[in-house]
């Protein structure tokens, strides 16, 4: 759990150096693609890290059902907010992205 919080920490750090938004839900603000540091491994560090979270939190509690959600929490982000993501920054930053995309995988 403390790996997934360095993973956001981060990443964070790295949208506030580059001065852009960070907030998924207000994407009209998105002024710089980031592509550097975590951002070269994973489109989505920091949802990796909620990943990253909600299984160590299913470790800590030490039982089988926990290990349910994180496969529906990866499907429902998918649908919900990183594919509108992906067209809304498609859009945005046009070949730049798609070139991105295509090196760099959603999650890992």
């Amino acid at each position: 759990m403390g790996v997934s919080m360095l993973l956001d920490l981060w990443s964070l750090y790295i949208f506030f150096r580059a001065k852009t938004t960070v907030h998924p839900m207000n994407l009209d603000n998105t002024s710089y693609l980031v592509t550097v540091g975590l951002y070269r491994i994973s489109r989505n560090p920091m949802y990796l890290g909620l990943l990253v979270f909600l299984i160590g939190w299913a470790v800590y509690l030490g039982s089988a059902s926990p290990f349910l959600l994180p496969p529906i929490f990866v499907w429902t982000l998918n649908k919900q907010q990183i594919e509108p993501e992906e067209i809304f920054l498609t859009k945005k930053f046009g070949q730049e992205y798609l070139d991105y995309q295509r090196r760099v995988r959603r999650w890992l």
